[in-house]
């Protein structure tokens, strides 16, 4: 039997997130998401706090991925971002680790598995609620 791993991608996610920066951001991730089941890893090492953009551009990265169902790890949030109430709604839907190679390697474990109750209707609402 053969067994394939699929890559996995990452992605820095921008210090500062503008609406022309997220539109770059996702015309860039297409490439990597127009596969099917894609798996990305968001570092987020540069973010300077988890304001409504940078929210939203992370709604879209996952929206996008589990529309292929595919899925996204966010890693090595600094500790200003871990600590802002906003990622405590984002904690449901995300799994977060501490380095990029954590959340890599966190792909080669186990097949990953959306929350209970989690569908892409109820991230477009989240998505556009965070806009």
């Amino acid at each position: 039997m053969l067994i394939t791993m699929r890559a996995v991608t990452v992605h820095e996610v921008p210090a500062e997130v503008t609406a022309s920066e997220e539109r770059a951001f996702l015309r860039n991730l297409q490439e990597y998401v127009e596969t099917e089941r894609p798996r990305l890893v968001l570092d987020c090492s540069a973010i300077r706090r988890m304001n409504r953009p940078t929210m939203h551009l992370l709604l879209s990265c996952l929206e996008e991925a589990m529309k292929r169902n595919g899925d996204v790890r966010l890693a090595a949030l600094p500790p200003e971002a871990r600590v802002s109430p906003q990622l405590n709604g984002l904690r449901r839907l995300f799994e977060i680790y501490s380095t990029v190679g954590e959340a890599v390697h966190s792909f080669q474990q186990r097949p990953s598995a959306l929350p209970p109750g989690l569908n892409i209707d109820a991230l477009e609402v989240a998505a556009e609620s965070a806009a």
